[in-house]
């Protein structure tokens, strides 16, 4: 497993936030297991729920949705892409259909940096309609299922590099 941190940014009063982690892979493989769907499902969501990909077109324009589920409860997620820029960058919409009203729909733009030595960082924006929202989302425990799932991508990057777990 790697040493590599998330990073959540979320300044008092503001409508966005900011996710940032470093990962031990170039950027081709982080950005397609950011868009591939048998690599997104396998990796996506805190540990001990499964995903399943409802809906897939990553591409500009297209649409996508995902379902997490664990112990019977099912958490769907969907959005469109209004741009995907191999490797650099996605940047579309994401909603929850658990809210009581449609309409929360979150802004967001990933990036893809290339870094020394094979490496990447991704740095993700948020941006919410309100504040209240933004902050319903961090104290959602956001930050761990996001911290889950990277860990678990990172086990994914290591086997498609041939390295072992920890190595």
């Amino acid at each position: 497993m790697s040493d590599n941190k998330i990073v959540v940014t979320a300044e008092a009063g503001k409508q966005e936030l900011f996710v940032t982690r470093e990962f031990d892979a170039p950027r081709e493989l982080v950005f397609r297991a950011h868009t591939d769907p048998e690599l997104y499902a396998q990796w996506v969501g805190p540990h001990g729920m499964s995903t399943t990909i409802d809906k897939w077109d990553f591409r500009d324009g297209g649409e996508y949705q995902f379902t997490n589920e664990r112990d019977g409860m099912k958490f769907t997620f969907f959005g469109c892409n209004h741009e995907v820029h191999s490797p650099d960058r996605i940047i579309g919409t994401f909603e929850w259909d658990g809210m009581p009203e449609r309409g929360h729909v979150i802004m967001g733009k990933t990036t893809f940096d290339e870094l020394p030595n094979g490496r990447c960082r991704m740095t993700h924006q948020s941006v919410f309609f309100s504040v209240a929202d933004r902050d319903g989302m961090v104290q959602s425990g956001m930050e761990g299922g996001m911290r889950d799932g990277y860990d678990k991508l990172d086990t994914i990057l290591e086997q498609q590099l041939g390295r072992s777990a920890g190595a």
